[in-house]
């Protein structure tokens, strides 16, 4: 006998529906990054997109397997599938995406620095006055940070980097942070993807402007030209271009080969006689030329006449 098969709890049953029923409800969806953000946080962006576009968190093992599941009658959420790493959420809509970006990142909360948490930016703190009595210099000493007794407290004398980002913050730093009552990192939702028709990419795409996509068109459809130039290939590009060389070609051929063609023969008696060409060209120059000399006497003869009637007088 087989074994029998492990009920599935009801509450995945229902996650699973739900999301099933956003991916056919909705048409554009954000990947959205939610490290160190807070439940009220959460629930204060729930309640801002709320009637505008639907906030649904779950365990990345979950909408993996659903994803995988589901991928066969859509490919297109193999693109997502891969995306699913770290404490990520989506946000499903279908109203205008950057607007909704910027709904989602314009709240940020302090937040102290933390043992061990990975920096989100570098932290400096400014030379001055911290407050703090002579007996905490202990603090300062371990992070190699210079300081002066001033009026019964201890004063910082130059600039210190406290965070790099990137890297974890150490104990003493995180520590010398909260006496000097510094909240240094701001926290908040993160938008990391776009998954619209069935493709997902990076969220900078939204910071794209329509000048921007020209500009990238008008490159991509000349590198194409190009390339379709070098290899022969014909397209609406390259047809214009690829003719007028194979015409260029053809009448090469006729002359180096004698063999007679209508479109070569201009060619073909220019290069018989290229005097000709010259000589035709000589009257229309030198009649230019004929007529200037004749308006210039005519000037003149006009000068002329007019002195000889000032000496009549």
């Amino acid at each position: 006998m087989s074994a029998p098969q492990k009920a599935i709890h009801p509450r995945k049953v229902k996650y699973e529906k739900t999301l099933l029923d956003c991916f056919a409800n909705y048409k554009k969806m954000l990947v959205i990054g939610v490290d160190n953000v807070g439940s009220k946080q959460m629930s204060d962006t729930r309640h801002q997109l709320r009637g505008k576009a639907q906030i649904l968190m779950g365990k990345n093992t979950v909408i993996r397997k659903i994803l995988r599941r589901e991928q066969k009658a859509d490919p297109g959420l193999a693109s997502l599938l891969e995306k699913i790493r770290g404490n990520i959420g989506f946000i499903f809509t279908n109203g205008d995406l950057i607007e909704l970006r910027d709904k989602v990142l314009e709240k940020q909360d302090p937040a102290p620095a933390k043992t061990g948490q990975v920096a989100p930016c570098d932290v400096f703190v400014e030379p001055g006055p911290t407050g703090l009595d002579p007996g905490q210099t202990a603090f300062f000493q371990a992070l190699n940070i210079s300081t002066k007794i001033n009026r019964g407290a201890i004063e910082i004398i130059s600039r210190v980097k406290m965070c790099t980002m990137g890297e974890k913050v150490s104990a003493s730093a995180a520590g010398l942070l909260s006496k000097l009552k510094m909240m240094p990192f701001s926290f908040g939702i993160k938008v990391l993807y776009v998954f619209e028709g069935g493709s997902c990419y990076d969220a900078k795409v939204l910071d794209l402007s329509e000048d921007d996509i020209m500009r990238k068109f008008a490159g991509g459809l000349i590198q194409a030209s190009c390339l379709a130039l070098g290899l022969s290939y014909p397209c609406m590009a390259s047809i214009p271009h690829l003719m007028s060389n194979a015409l260029r070609k053809i009448i090469a051929f006729s002359i180096a080969t004698s063999y007679k063609l209508e479109v070569a023969e201009p060619f073909e008696a220019y290069l018989a006689n290229p005097d000709a060409f010259k000589v035709a060209a000589a009257p229309g120059a030198g009649g230019e030329e004929a007529k200037k000399e004749e308006k210039k006497e005519e000037e003149e003869d006009d000068d002329v006449g007019f002195d000889s009637d000032d000496d009549d007088e």
